[in-house]
């Protein structure tokens, strides 16, 4: 049984030469298999931090092209820190062009990209996703083909990624005690609605080591016990509201909750 291992192509583009290093180098070791993953046209920190969150639950090997320094410094720290292997096939040979010329270059993605049809079907989804992470322009939810609820950090944003990847237009919508929602909430047809949901004590881990990441320590509200619960419970009562399917992600990688929201999907809607 060939081994497998996972590959994440993060691009600034289309990805595809990230893609076609990834597949030279994996074509060298015929008794593995390399689960390759693309994600293209990356350009806002908010999202980058979403894919590398996924890379670091599945363990990937990440080929980066991001002509944006700030974004591919950020996957190798990131890369550093949680001890991922990484690879930058832009900026170093940037680099060793910029010294033998004695210039900068244009610092401009996309300048070389070559599209087909299914790139652009994933792209489309994946900008509508980047335009409606967190709550942004409720306008759109009717749009979407999936808009997904949850308390902070339960994994919205990435899982909204990854579904962006498999094509599916995806918007993802905060909710708590003192948020209010939109009124567009109430509007979008109920069987692409999915409400997310956690145990109390995965997520005062989850949250607590967010906070640390912050520099802060100790009991504060947003990794309280008793508030997180409350949190919850008004997810709980918000979804039987809304008439929802309501997931709970405490023992559920991204991709089974994925798997679980497709096959949940009236069949016109899947792609």
């Amino acid at each position: 049984m060939k081994t497998l291992y996972n590959v994440f192509i993060i691009s600034d583009s289309s990805g595809q030469t990230g893609t076609a290093i990834a597949k030279t180098a994996a074509a060298q070791f015929p008794e593995a298999r390399a689960n390759i993953t693309q994600y293209p046209f990356i350009r806002t920190k908010s999202i980058l931090t979403g894919i590398l969150s996924l890379a670091k639950e599945n363990n990937a090997i990440i080929f980066h092209t991001l002509v944006n320094t700030e974004l591919s410094d950020m996957v190798n720290q990131f890369s550093d820190k949680n001890g991922l292997a990484s690879f930058d096939c832009i900026q170093t040979p940037i680099d060793l062009i910029s010294n033998r010329l004695n210039e900068s270059s244009a610092a401009v993605p996309g300048l070389v990209h070559n599209l087909n049809a299914e790139y652009f079907k994933r792209i489309s989804a994946i900008e509508f996703t980047v335009a409606n992470d967190d709550g942004k322009n409720p306008q759109n939810l009717k749009k979407a083909d999936i808009v997904i609820l949850g308390v902070s950090r339960t994994s919205k944003t990435p899982l909204s990624l990854y579904l962006a990847n498999e094509s599916f237009k995806v918007a993802n919508v905060p909710i708590g005690p003192n948020i209010q929602l939109p009124e567009e909430v109430y509007q979008i047809d109920k069987k692409k609605l999915f409400g997310l949901t956690n145990s109390v004590t995965k997520l005062k881990q989850i949250r607590s080591q967010r906070m640390k990441e912050y520099g802060l320590t100790g009991e504060n509200p947003y990794s309280n016990s008793e508030n997180i619960k409350k949190e919850l419970d008004y997810a709980k009562h918000l979804y039987q509201e809304m008439g929802c399917l309501s997931i709970n992600v405490s023992n559920k990688s991204i991709e089974e909750t994925a798997t679980i929201i497709t096959e949940s999907l009236p069949k016109k809607t899947i792609i």
